[in-house]
């Protein structure tokens, strides 16, 4: 994470990417990835939108599909790859013939993306074996600060940004303070698995629910926990949950409520207080949750994904300790898919 964070710094393809911005050349921006790389884009969606920038976000297999002819002079794709060289990835680029301008996310810089895109943004996590950990949280700031410079710029190389006056030319700072908190969660790790494991004692079915930034926690702690433990898990948004899967709780349901930011806190801790009244079993996680193995520090908004996936990987390993399993061990797929 230090290693991302000192590699923090204004491209220098950059400033002339702000200028088509705001001269409206650029139109639109596509978020593009696979799994959790694109999980991890949500943050990013939301703050961009928020500012007034048309945005889509695609998985990047069904951008080539169905999409391609979002891939023209007018976007500006944003693609994250922890390898930087799975099948969907290498189509887009592909496919694009350099009509839209690419900026790259990838933790491997001999990597297709990273030589191809116009912009590269490497995330320095070092070697992941398993399912994404560090690459997942180092991405996630990575993009924090991509968010940051498409909003407001660098007023060193650029003209001011009409979202200038956002209040994000703290985020390099903010960002500082994840290491810390991160280090302060995992010193406890082993109570952690242990008080979750006693928590998810007899559940077969998990939903790991959020809004806004937290559904990149949500998505992704899905995804990972059925490759860590084998285990049913779903990710989704706190209003879809309520349409439909409300009706599965039981014993042995357990879900997982991400309280999130400030916007949506008070809707997902009544969620909590729904599901508990009507028989299911439920948590919060945030800096205010009843486990201490699912409360985070009281963090800036920009950093609450980054501590959000914590105690979701401590989920997976309390689960595969009650199944006996190695946790996120692979057995019918690898960790980079090189074929659709």
């Amino acid at each position: 994470m230090e290693a991302t964070l000192r590699e923090l710094h204004t491209p220098s393809s950059f400033p002339q990417i702000l200028r088509r911005i705001e001269s409206g050349d650029l139109r639109r921006v596509v978020l593009t990835g696979m799994g959790s790389s694109f999980y991890a884009l949500h943050p990013l969606h939301v703050l961009l939108s928020s500012c007034g920038i048309a945005t889509a976000m695609l998985e990047t297999s069904e951008l080539v599909h169905y999409f391609p002819k979002l891939l023209d002079r007018q976007t500006l794709v944003v693609a994250v790859s922890q390898s930087g060289r799975s099948a969907e990835i290498v189509r887009l680029l592909d496919d694009n013939r350099r009509r839209a301008q690419i900026v790259g996310v990838t933790n491997t810089e001999d990597s297709p993306l990273a030589f191809q895109a116009d912009c590269v943004l490497l995330t320095r996590a070092g070697q992941e074996f398993s399912v994404s950990c560090k690459s997942y949280v180092t991405a996630l700031i990575a993009l924090r600060q991509l968010g940051s410079l498409l909003t407001r710029g660098d007023p060193a190389s650029a003209p001011p940004s009409p979202a200038s006056s956002s209040g994000r030319e703290d985020t390099p700072a903010e960002l500082a303070q994840a290491a810390p908190a991160v280090r302060h969660y995992l010193d406890s790790w082993r109570a952690h698995a242990l008080e979750l494991a006693a928590s998810l004692e007899g559940v077969r079915h998990l939903f790991l629910i959020g809004r806004g930034g937290s559904l990149a926690a949500a998505g992704t702690g899905g995804l990972i926990i059925k490759e860590s433990t084998h285990r049913h898990a779903e990710g989704m948004s706190s209003a879809a949950f309520r349409h439909g899967p409300f009706e599965m709780l039981s014993g042995d349901t357990f879900v997982l409520v991400f309280a999130g930011d400030e916007k949506t806190s008070a809707l997902n801790t009544k969620l909590v207080e729904d599901i508990l009244k009507n028989g299911g079993r439920a948590e919060l996680l945030g800096k205010d949750a009843r486990l201490r193995s699912l409360r985070i520090p009281e963090a800036p908004e920009s950093v609450l994904p980054i501590l959000e996936i914590l105690p979701v990987e401590m989920i997976t390993l309390a689960l595969a300790a009650q199944a006996g399993k190695e946790a996120g061990r692979f057995t019918l797929g690898s960790k980079v898919t090189v074929a659709e």
